[in-house]
């Protein structure tokens, strides 16, 4: 089930979201227990506010079903590289091309203007066509210096079932919030107890 909630009304940011945006982002999507899933892209208004949120579109970007698709699409792609890294794997072909390809759409020079009055000058627009592909590409980048950097080696995914949020490890801390954290503890004292006792 999907509900109109935002992860971020629904748990705190995890260990590294403020330090990584690309952690955030693929932490835009939860699992809750009893199959509720809160999804911060899951409409093209949800997408405008995440988008928004986090200083990547205007509020009156307008973000269209496409758009919403397209980042939902990198945000997976950016899940499974770091799912292969948590593992020690090698990463998808497509998912390291879909990063790459986000990569690309940086712009790589402000623009030259002219004003009637005041002459030549640089300048930097963002067009509405151009906002996706500016938070593509900076998405991309993110995910890019996190998976490069020494915390990459903290990287985890949260060990508290269901969630599917992913963390950067701070000492035993395999949790990405205190609920998560207080759930993984419970049941593992329920299956102590539960557990028949040897002969």
């Amino acid at each position: 089930m999907s509900e109109s909630l935002t992860a971020g009304s629904v748990l705190p940011p995890a260990p590294g979201a403020d330090e990584y945006l690309a952690l955030d982002f693929v932490n835009s999507a939860i699992a809750l227990p009893g199959g509720h899933f809160v999804d911060s892209l899951g409409t093209p208004e949800d997408t405008n506010r995440w988008l928004t949120e986090h200083g990547l579109a205007p509020t009156d970007a307008g973000v269209q079903e496409m758009c919403a698709t397209q980042l939902r699409s990198l945000r997976e792609h950016i899940r499974a590289l770091f799912a292969a890294r948590v593992a020690g794997l090698p990463a998808l072909p497509t998912a390291l091309s879909a990063v790459n390809d986000a990569l690309g759409k940086a712009p790589t020079a402000e623009l030259l203007g002219w004003d009637d009055t005041n002459g030549p000058y640089r300048m930097a627009p963002c067009p509405t066509h151009e906002i996706l592909d500016r938070a593509l590409a900076t998405l991309a980048a993110n995910t890019a210096d996190l998976l490069t950097s020494p915390d990459a080696a903290r990287l985890t995914r949260c060990d508290s079932p269901p969630c599917i949020r992913y963390l950067l490890r701070h000492g035993r801390r395999h949790w990405c919030s205190t609920r998560c954290g207080d759930r993984a503890r419970a049941a593992r004292a329920y299956a102590r107890r539960t557990q028949p006792a040897a002969d």
